[in-house]
């Protein structure tokens, strides 16, 4: 490992002693911060794959309502009764700070909230119970698309940090402290060289007046 360009003096010495002792504080927050993000995104990685299972199940349920749904109508009718929605949805997404990552926090609202019946597109005349219960097991999924795609988006954004850390970490750790203490040792050497030259030299100059004396 190299060592850093610098002057070897007792000044810089001192300076690089306190570079020193930040950069190890640094790490060991880092390191700390690597450690809490590594479990708390492997606790989201869990949580994902739950709720993906969860979600992906009551969408098959409610396709399965939609397939018996067209068995039974014909796919101008269906067409024609989900072509136009009577209400919409409005998306609010706000962030949450999670170990100095901000993840995003999704809430929805109806423009219809106080008509349940809203979510239907269609009247209920000419169309079948099961186009109503798929229609309504979809409905009732978005909660848990939402939160899923939060959790997805916080994993990725986590990831992205855990790197991050990762790399600041791996530099301190095996670039930045090394060269600090490298050069360190390189200055208290030549410190000590210096010092035993000026004794020597004192000691030569105290030989050379005691024999003038």
């Amino acid at each position: 490992m190299a060592r850093l360009n610098v002057n070897p003096t007792r000044m810089e010495l001192s300076r690089l002693k306190a570079r020193l002792a930040t950069s190890t504080r640094g790490h060991k927050l880092l390191k700390d911060k690597q450690d809490e993000l590594m479990r708390q995104f492997i606790a989201m990685i869990k949580e994902n794959k739950k709720l993906r299972e969860e979600v992906e199940g009551k969408i098959t349920d409610s396709f399965e309502d939609f397939l018996l749904a067209r068995s039974m109508n014909s796919s101008q009718m269906l067409d024609e009764a989900l072509a136009i929605s009577k209400e919409t949805i409005n998306l609010e997404i706000q962030t949450k700070n999670l170990m100095s990552v901000n993840v995003p926090v999704m809430t929805f609202s109806r423009s219809n909230e106080e008509d349940e019946s809203a979510i239907y597109p269609y009247g209920f005349a000419g169309t079948s119970s099961e186009l109503d219960d798929a229609v309504k097991k979809l409905y009732n999924i978005l909660p848990y698309l939402l939160k899923l795609a939060e959790i997805e988006k916080a994993c990725q954004l986590m990831a992205d940090e855990i790197e991050s850390t990762r790399r600041r970490v791996n530099a301190l750790e095996y670039m930045t402290i090394p060269q600090l203490k490298e050069t360190i040792t390189y200055i208290k050497m030549k410190l000590e060289e210096n010092d035993r030259s000026s004794i020597i030299r004192l000691m030569k100059v105290k030989d050379i007046i005691n024999k003038d004396n």
